[in-house]
Order: structure tokens, then sequence, then C-alpha cells
């Protein structure tokens, strides 16, 4: 299928924009209003689209970033908030709106701004990530009543492990610059806001120099390892998170955050 033809054939979506760059598919995250933050029909899309993608000969590579000043703050609060609709049975399901294990072709996410909470899934799934020096990662959960049960296993293969767990244990307060997510091994290079996405093109371009088959072979057998480490931890990481939803706080963390006031916890006496 060729560009134009994948183009005109993908689900269309108001809060993803595609674009077709010699071999690489730019997918941008479209909801600059709300940080590009995620909800249930947006991942829902998500994992449409990548099944569609992953029948195109043509692309050699996936970049994916945000639109606006954001790349993703993670799930929308509004969604936190509310009963899920949809959940998925294991966390391979839960985390199926992520494109790397549907495709056969490397994935660059080119983080242009902040990253939070569940938008760190994007950075943990890449197979290259490269950062904007406007970029900032943060993991919120705690600090809004959820239990961060999923981003940090995965992180702890890309970064170091006393700057995951501060991460995750400090919540909102504890925030990483570009330039120290990259000297945690987060993303591998930091470039200029105007230079981001030319930069990430450049390395799609890099990556079609090379056989496909040979690069198709050489992801799948550094991503069997990585899986096979993380699945049953991930699972467990999951139901950790499901166990604790009926948690008052679970409930007041996101109400709080949208009604811009302190949380009030639960005491645990």
């Amino acid at each position: 299928m060729t560009a134009a033809r994948l183009l005109d054939a993908l689900p269309h979506s108001d809060e993803i924009l595609l674009d077709a760059v010699d071999g690489s598919l730019v997918v941008t995250l479209n909801r600059p209003a709300r940080a590009n933050a995620l909800t249930e029909p947006l991942m829902r899309d998500l994992r449409e689209l990548w099944g569609a993608v992953a029948s195109a000969s043509w692309v050699r590579s996936v970049i994916l970033t945000g639109a606006g000043t954001a790349f993703c703050a993670g799930a929308d609060a509004a969604m936190l908030s509310e009963p899920r609709t949809s959940i998925g049975a294991d966390a391979a399901e839960e985390l199926s709106f992520v494109p790397g294990p549907h495709l056969d072709v490397p994935v660059i996410v080119a983080i242009n701004g902040v990253c939070a909470g569940g938008g760190l899934h994007f950075v943990a799934d890449a197979d290259i990530a490269i950062a904007s020096e406007t970029a900032r990662f943060i993991d919120p959960h705690v600090t809004v009543g959820q239990v961060s049960g999923l981003e940090p296993l995965e992180l702890l293969l890309r970064a170091r492990r006393d700057v995951v767990v501060r991460m995750a244990l400090l919540g909102r307060s504890e925030k990483l610059d570009a330039r120290a997510a990259q000297a945690a091994g987060l993303v591998s290079e930091v470039v200029a806001p105007d230079d981001l996405l030319s930069h990430a093109l450049a390395l799609g371009a890099r990556i079609a120099e090379g056989s496909p088959e040979a690069i198709r072979l050489t992801r799948a057998a550094i991503r069997t390892f990585e899986a096979n480490l993380l699945r049953p931890h991930l699972d467990a990481g999951w139901r950790a998170v499901q166990d604790h939803w009926p948690h008052p706080d679970a409930h007041e963390g996101p109400v709080a955050f949208l009604e811009k006031r302190a949380p009030r916890w639960a005491t645990t006496e």
C-alpha cells in the first residue's frame, strides 16, 4: 500500500495527525488544549491505527510526537475521576495503545514537551527516544492518588533505578528536564526544539538505509528479550493498579486535581 493510500485508508481521528515523509510515518497526538492527555477514545483510535500501519510495507519507521507545547500528559484527569468502561485483561492488553508490539519497524519517539504519567509508556515503548530541550518528564500518579504500577517497571530497563524510583515516589514534585533525562538514560539525544522533528526524520532515513528484514529480526530479538523479562511483573503491577481503584484516594486525587485544590487523603489509622 502506498503512503497516500495508507493515509486515506487509516481510521480518521481529529485527535491523531498523520504525515508520510519518505519511509517514515509521522504520528502526532493532537489534543493540545489538554496537553495531548489520553482518553479511552484516543487509546482506541491508536490501537486501530497501529493495526492498519502494520500492513503497510512502505513504512520503514514510525515517528511519534505531540502537537503544541506538550508531548503527552498521561491519562486525562477527567477519565481517572470516572469508572473505566474498557479495562485490559492483562498489562499487554491495557498497554496496546502503544505502537511497538503491533509493528515490525522501529518506533522513534520525539518528546517535544511535558511527558507525564501514561505518556511515559510511549518513552518506554520506543526503540529510539529523543527529546527537545523543552521536554520535561514526570510520574505524577501518587500525587493524584493512583498506583504507579506499570511505568516504573518499564522504565527500569531504560533508565537508572534511583531516577525512576524518585519519580515514582515523589510524584509531581520530581521533574526531570531533558538533560537530566538524557544523563539517566531515559532518552538518547537532546536537540533544539526547532530541530526535533527534522532530527527524528533523519534517524528514520538512516534506518531506511538498512536491510528491512535484518532490522525486523534484530528489533524482534531485542523486544522479545525485554517482553519476557517484564511480562509477569507488568501483569502484577496492573493488578496492583486495579486493586487500588476502590480505595477513596483513587477517586479523591483526580477530583482534587480537577477542582484545583489539595487532596484530602484517607487516613491509614
